[in-house]
C-alpha cells in the first residue's frame, strides 16, 4: 500500500527556516508527481509546491523565492526546504501523491511560527 509519511515540522521564529521531509513506500513514485499542501485552522487546503516526475516545480505565489521543493528518487523522498518563514506560513503540511485519478497523503507535519 502507499504510504507517506512527513517530519521535519517544528516550532520556529519569523525569518527563521525549516526543512521537511516526506518518506514514500508502497510504490515506485518517479513517474508521478508530488506535492505540498497546508491547511491552516479555518482554511481551505492549498497547494504549497509540487514537482513532476521530470522535476518541473510550481509553487504557490505566496511561497515563490522563499520555499523549495525537491525529490530524490532513489530515496522515494521529497523535501520542502522553507525560508524566510512568516506567521502565515503556520500550518500542518501535508505530503501528496496522485496517482491517476487517487489522491494519497501523510499524515501531517505541523509548522508553527511563532515569537
Amino acid at each position: 500500500q502507499v504510504q507517506l509519511v512527513e517530519s521535519g515540522g517544528g516550532l520556529v521564529q519569523p525569518g527563521g527556516s525549516l526543512r521537511l521531509s516526506c518518506a514514500a513506500s508502497g510504490r515506485i513514485f518517479s513517474i508521478y508527481p508530488m506535492g505540498w499542501y497546508r491547511q491552516a485552522p479555518g482554511k481551505q487546503r492549498e497547494l504549497v509546491a509540487l514537482v513532476t516526475s521530470d522535476s518541473r516545480t510550481n509553487y504557490a505565489d505566496s511561497v515563490k523565492g522563499r520555499f523549495t521543493i525537491s525529490r530524490v528518487n532513489a530515496k522515494n523522498t521529497v523535501y520542502l526546504q522553507m525560508n524566510s518563514l512568516k506567521p502565515e506560513d503556520q500550518a500542518v503540511y501535508y505530503c501528496n501523491v496522485k496517482i491517476g485519478f487517487a489522491d494519497y497523503w501523510g499524515q501531517g507535519t505541523q509548522v508553527t511560527v511563532s515569537s
